[in-house]
């Protein structure tokens, strides 16, 4: 048995798009969909380049192992 007095009210997709700031779920959809394109990001970077991510932007050293070959 429900009360007459409880409304429920239905959430609405423009709702759930709308940029909020704060941890709402707003932020968190947003935050979904960012992390999303830089996995891909990262992907393409890596197939187009043949380097890893870190290669790429040079932010992991090179190692020269003892047979003077660069190992990547």
């Amino acid at each position: 048995m429900t009360s007459s007095s409880t409304k429920v009210i239905p959430a609405v997709n423009a709702d759930r798009n709308q940029w909020r700031w704060g941890f709402t779920p707003q932020a968190e959809i947003w935050n979904g969909r960012f992390a999303m394109l830089g996995f891909v990001a990262a992907l393409l970077t890596e197939y187009l380049s043949g380097q890893g991510v870190l290669h790429f932007y040079n932010l992991l050293p090179t190692v020269i192992n003892t047979a003077n070959t660069v190992v990547r």
